[in-house]
């Protein structure tokens, strides 16, 4: 599996002098882009990499939840800007936070190898979702969790919550919630893993398209910049989360749609589950296939029209108005 473009850089063509890295200033986007920034410097000692770190208007906005603003292209869109007036050469983002169809002229140049993909509970009184007596308040930011855990959960009352890790874990330990529900991969990044009680599986939160995996978005056009990134193109994680963008792209996904989509590799295959719900969890489809990890597109795609077959199509127009 290939990313956007194949150019390759030959013995004969010499790297850059100087890369800048665009990337939301938040603890995790930094450490992302260090991470990106450490590896290209010791692959090309000779290019200076610099990182340009910018607020979004997704990190600004933290009193309304994302379905309700714009969703989680909120946090693209400055980096996006910084790309296109070349102030920045390339961008490091959260996959799941990369919209399903990017503006025209950027492409995905590299996808960085996924860090543990699933859900985490964590809480500082219980051991897991299972421990929690009803009523326990649970918060989340994301309506994939939530209606998965009020289809597993009726009991409990969930609540959101937006802000950067640190902010999450603070309101945790403030008491404000009994426990929370973060991607596994953030923790592990910034060191954090001793705050997860439990690492929940995929069967009962399915992951968010591309959770885990780190994207790395240019300019379509900056063609000498796409082939210094391939060194850090992972294709495995490419193929799968190829495939499970292919399926969130067939059903318009967003932030306002409860979705959640994850392929694996399994014995040379790719197998991927899917799912649909409305945001109370009573109305769910599932959705589950292997196909080929040469054209992980057509898997997405073999998801997305089963999952409709089912009726998903109802519940994405009732949501996305």
């Amino acid at each position: 599996m290939t990313p956007a473009s194949s150019t390759s850089l030959s013995p004969s063509n010499t790297p850059l002098a100087r890369l800048v890295i665009a990337s939301r200033e938040s603890a995790l986007a930094m450490w992302q882009a260090e991470h990106i920034r450490d590896r290209l410097r010791a692959l090309y000692p000779q290019t200076e990499v610099s990182i340009l770190g910018m607020t979004t208007q997704g990190d600004q906005i933290l009193d309304v939840s994302l379905s309700k603003i714009g969703g989680k292209g909120l946090f693209v869109k400055e980096l996006e800007t910084a790309l296109e007036d070349g102030r920045a050469d390339f961008a490091v983002h959260s996959l799941k936070d990369v919209p399903m169809v990017l503006p025209a002229g950027f492409v995905l140049a590299a996808i960085g190898e996924r860090e543990d993909p699933h859900d985490a509970f964590v809480s500082n009184d219980y051991a897991s979702l299972a421990d929690l007596p009803a009523g326990s308040v649970v918060g989340t930011s994301s309506l994939r969790r939530e209606s998965q855990l009020r289809a597993r959960f009726p009991h409990l009352h969930i609540e959101p919550l937006r802000g950067n890790v640190q902010t999450r874990l603070r309101k945790l330990d403030e008491g404000q919630y009994a426990a929370i529900i973060l991607a596994a991969a953030g923790l592990k990044r910034l060191g954090l893993q001793a705050r997860i009680r439990a690492i929940i599986s995929s069967e009962d939160s399915l992951p968010a398209v591309g959770q885990g995996a780190l994207g790395i978005e240019c300019r379509a056009d900056r063609t000498e910049v796409i082939a210094m990134l391939q060194v850090l193109h992972h294709p495995e994680t490419a193929a799968c989360v190829f495939a499970e963008r292919a399926m969130s792209r067939a059903l318009n996904g967003s932030c306002q749609v409860p979705l959640g989509g994850f392929a694996q590799v399994e014995n040379g295959q790719l197998r991927m589950r899917g799912f649909v719900a409305s945001p109370d969890g009573k109305l769910m489809m599932h959705a589950e296939a292997t196909g080929d990890i040469a054209i992980p597109e057509v898997l997405g795609n073999k998801i997305a029209e089963a999952l409709l077959l089912q009726g998903a199509g109802e519940i994405l127009a009732a949501l996305n108005g």
